[in-house]
């Protein structure tokens, strides 16, 4: 039973008691009735308007979701604009995007190569990530050298 329907009730057994409406306390009463039936209406409001602005929120939602398809597809754009053939295709079991430049560099301890951008590079220095030792660089002598990176011999 809703709450608009229990005041109803309510109040019908209030009428059905036939009291005399000139006493004190049947006018307590059916004010008390009267409040409680603007309360019932107000909350009736308050859950309509709930129900819609959840309505809203999910198609916003929805709308959100589709956008995010649209611009996040599946995570290779930074920033989210432009057209998908400014992303680079880096779909390769290395996990090597293409377009930078890496350099190989082998560890004189653990004597394993590791691919380094040219971010890390230019830093001077990193800890190998197999053992630990520090590497250094001096990027004075690799400027002369060239680039062998895929993306470079593309460009020849």
């Amino acid at each position: 039973m809703k709450n608009t329907e229990r005041v109803s009730y309510i109040r019908g057994l209030a009428e059905g008691l036939e009291l005399d409406e000139n006493k004190k306390e049947v006018k307590v009463l059916n004010a008390i009735i009267d409040l409680l039936d603007d309360m019932a209406l107000t909350m009736k409001e308050m859950e309509d308007n709930m129900n819609d602005m959840a309505d809203q929120l999910d198609a916003v939602d929805e709308d959100l979701g589709s956008l995010e398809d649209d611009f996040y597809d599946d995570g290779d754009e930074e920033d989210g604009f432009g057209d998908e053939e400014d992303v680079v295709d880096d779909d390769d079991d290395d996990g090597i995007d293409e377009a930078e430049c890496y350099y190989e560099v082998t560890c004189p301890n653990c004597h394993e190569t590791v691919c380094l951008s040219e971010d890390l590079v230019k830093d001077g220095q990193i800890d190998c990530p197999n053992c630990g030792e520090t590497l250094e660089f001096d990027l004075d002598d690799a400027e002369d050298a060239p680039c062998t990176c895929e993306s470079c011999k593309r460009d020849e």
